[in-house]
């Protein structure tokens, strides 16, 4: 694999990881920031902490030399412990007995927060002895340099989103070669989320053009659509909260859009107001399924897609917050036993004082994986 194609949307290797690192100490107090962006720093003793934290991350990130190193030292090592203590339950994995240790994959999950779905697979993948993988993120999340070195040192793939309709086009078979040849040529696994965007209504469908276009980006040298899915090794993965802590913003943006007919204008600062929410805002449980690699003869993208669909549907861990939404948007007891002793007054009191419209539009976000799952069992 020649990656100096791919350097501008690469993430960091060699030199520039060094040169990378170097930037970001320069503006430590950056990383004091991010890190009581996390949680309360009200008294000396946390304050205190805060700067043990701050201080033990320079040290560790002195000793970064690569991608996998940055994943172990800091994200994992220190960032998800410091938010899953603060602000989750319990964190869990299962199907890690599908994959092999040596193998590299293609990782294809639903999509609900912006950072923490490829973050969270990383340290399941990390705690279960397996490979890393890199992460496919969109171009317009990178505001600055810092938050592109911290991206790219931690394993980010550029997606160009903002390009005139031919270049984009073009942009995302150079990038599905990419997928491919880091996979195939390098054995390296990569995240990809299923479909463009989260999924804020709860409803997770794959888009088939993903797929389309790993196939594209390879036909040119005789290799079939079938091989193509075969040698990517496409694992489905299903990330359950059990609570979003961006439940409110998503729904109010996606009522509004309808009401404005389909259109919504992004803020300036709106993704990384979105990313700082969810890692601070109370999530619950957080479950992740992964699922077995596909394989077999396929004769379209939307055939596999529909396959990527059944397995993270029927993957969902579903919590009493999901069940419970679907009872009572059905006026039904089907789950009754399962969330018998779950406080569904205090679920929802949290919708209380907002739009009917954004109320059973989040509502709905927690049911539709109730039904999606249920349509999974029945085909």
């Amino acid at each position: 694999m020649d990656v100096t194609k791919y350097k501008d949307i690469a993430p960091y290797r060699g030199q520039d990881v060094r040169d990378a690192v170097a930037r970001v100490l320069h503006y430590k107090e950056a990383i004091y920031t991010i890190l009581a962006s996390l949680g309360p720093v009200e008294t000396a003793e946390q304050e205190k902490q805060l700067e043990t934290y701050s201080k033990f991350i320079v040290s560790q990130l002195e000793k970064v030399t690569n991608y996998d190193e940055f994943q172990k030292y800091i994200t994992a090592g220190v960032f998800l412990p410091a938010i899953i203590q603060k602000s989750v339950e319990n964190f869990t994995f299962s199907g890690l007995e599908h994959l092999e240790k040596e193998k590299a994959y293609l990782y294809m999950s639903n999509h609900r927060d912006i950072v923490l779905d490829c973050a969270l697979i990383d340290m399941a993948l990390l705690k279960g002895d397996r490979m890393l993988c890199e992460m496919a993120i969109g171009d317009n999340l990178l505001t600055n340099q810092f938050i592109t070195d911290l991206f790219k040192l931690n394993g980010g793939v550029t997606v160009k989103r903002t390009l005139p309709m031919r270049e984009k086009y073009l942009e995302s078979i150079r990038l599905s070669a990419y997928f491919v040849e880091l996979i195939t040529e390098e054995n390296k696994s990569i995240w990809v989320a299923q479909k463009s965007g989260r999924a804020k209504d709860g409803i997770d469908v794959t888009t088939p053009a993903i797929i389309k276009m790993l196939h594209l980006s390879q036909k040119s040298k005789g290799i079939s659509f079938n091989e193509v899915v075969n040698n990517c090794r496409i694992v489905p993965v299903a990330v359950s909260y059990e609570y979003d802590p961006c439940d409110m913003i998503k729904s109010g943006e996606e009522v509004a859009k309808l009401e404005k007919g389909g259109e919504h204008s992004k803020k300036r600062y709106e993704d990384l107001i979105h990313i700082s929410r969810g890692f601070k805002g109370y999530k619950g449980n957080i479950h992740i399924t992964f699922g077995t690699p596909i394989s077999g003869e396929y004769e379209n993208s939307d055939q596999v897609a529909q396959e990527v669909d059944r397995q993270i549907h029927l993957g969902y861990k579903l919590w009493p917050s999901n069940l419970f939404a679907y009872d009572y948007l059905n006026n039904t007891d089907t789950f009754k036993d399962k969330y018998a002793d779950f406080d569904t007054e205090a679920f929802l009191y949290r919708f209380k004082g907002i739009r009917e419209e954004v109320r059973q539009y989040a509502l709905n976000a927690y049911a539709n994986p109730v039904r999606s799952y249920l349509a999974a069992l029945e085909a």
